[in-house]
């Protein structure tokens, strides 16, 4: 029989990542919101707390945990916040996942250690403006020249490339031309600071306003030939692989959102008072806040399910797929109802559903679209 209890190392987990998003995060990081300001001393103390390092080995100053331990961990954020759970899951899946699975020991060594205890937090600049859901249409470049890689070439929507944390970040370049005409792409680490690396400003965007996204420019940014990640000409199938666990991530993020869009509708529906009495004995408003429980429930129970798969080491592709395709599009859903339950003051950002209303969208974008979503599955299924 299939049993989703939690382990009582994960239960305890999620109980001490529940009562830091609602004791520390949840009192102050409206403000940071409004004032669209990265909470460096959150993301410090959820680095203390050892959420950067979940899924890494002790030896590298990680907690030994599982994937499935930070997805847990990333719902708990979410239900608070998506900027705080977004800058964790980044941090994680895109910033040092990279170098401990495909890194050599030594930018192991050197990267690792800081990166799980969150003293510095690492990005993944894959997308390009010309490019978006064709990552394999990359034009940034980087040539050998004395030993050192040459990158020209610009990325963007990079989260946490410009924190004052950010101490590097992993971009995807054109380093030669395959035997059948295709591009040669590879990785390379690029420290925070060296010379010809500039980070431009924070976007303004709809939502995610305390993480930190930014444009990045390359021109003549030399590194040395050691801070090639996996082999040369791999780096894009490398970052696929990294996706196809991102997207497990991000459906726990969104099934966060669309859980804390239950938890404030149920708050909410019992505190406000109309014609009488709380508007949650209105029928309309039950079932509102029951349809999202139920999208909430079966969302998690997918990425569940492609977790458990990644774990058991079984192809989980269209699992996590379905997964991120299903839970982002719940957090939508969950998130027009419950500002829907509020009312006008659900359009008011003093109140957490209009965050997470604005939040909600990017879910459907990121690590794969909708469309992509679809498109993956289908080809799985061997359609088209």
């Amino acid at each position: 029989m299939l049993d989703y209890r939690l382990s009582d190392e994960t239960e305890a987990l999620r109980t001490t990542v529940r009562e830091f998003a609602r004791e520390v995060i949840a009192p102050q990081i409206g403000e940071f919101y409004e004032r669209d300001e990265f909470p460096t001393q959150i993301v410090r103390q959820m680095g203390e707390l050892g959420l950067f390092g979940l899924p890494f080995p002790e030896e590298y100053g990680g907690a030994g945990g599982t994937y499935f331990d930070l997805c847990v961990a990333l719902e708990e954020l979410a239900r608070v916040d998506s900027s705080m759970a977004i800058t964790v899951e980044a941090g994680v899946s895109l910033g040092a996942m990279p170098i401990y699975r495909f890194g050599t020991p030594a930018q192991k060594q050197e990267w690792l250690p800081r990166l799980c205890t969150g003293e510095l937090l690492g990005a993944f600049g894959l997308t390009e403006a010309g490019g978006g859901s064709d990552a394999g249409a990359t034009r940034t470049t980087a040539r050998l020249e004395d030993g050192q890689w040459v990158i020209n070439g610009s990325k963007a929507f990079i989260t946490n490339s410009g924190t004052d944390l950010t101490g590097l970040v992993t971009v995807t370049a054109v380093t030669g031309t395959k035997p059948d005409g295709g591009k040669e792409i590879s990785a390379i680490i690029v420290p925070s600071g060296t010379p010809g690396f500039t980070v431009g400003k924070r976007y303004s965007k709809v939502g995610w306003n305390a993480s930190d996204t930014r444009e990045l420019a390359f021109d003549d940014c030399r590194v040395p030939e050691e801070n090639l990640v996996g082999e040369r000409g791999r780096g894009y199938a490398q970052f696929l692989s990294i996706l196809d666990e991102g997207r497990i991530a991000i459906s726990a993020l969104s099934v966060g959102l669309a859980q804390g869009c239950v938890d404030e509708s149920v708050k909410y529906a019992g505190e406000r008072e109309a014609f009488g009495q709380a508007i949650g004995k209105n029928q309309a408003v039950q079932f509102m806040i029951a349809d999202m429980e139920v999208r909430a429930s079966t969302a998690r129970l997918a990425y569940y399910r492609a977790a458990e798969k990644m774990l058991r080491g079984e192809p989980f592709k269209r699992e996590a797929s379905i997964a991120k395709l299903y839970s982002s599009e719940v957090a939508m859903d969950n998130a027009r109802y419950a500002t829907q339950v509020h009312g006008g003051y659900g359009f008011m950002n003093e109140f957490p559903v209009g965050r997470f209303y604005r939040d909600a969208k990017i879910l459907e974008i990121g690590e794969g679209t909708s469309e992509v979503q679809r498109m993956l599955i289908a080809r799985d299924l061997g359609v088209g």
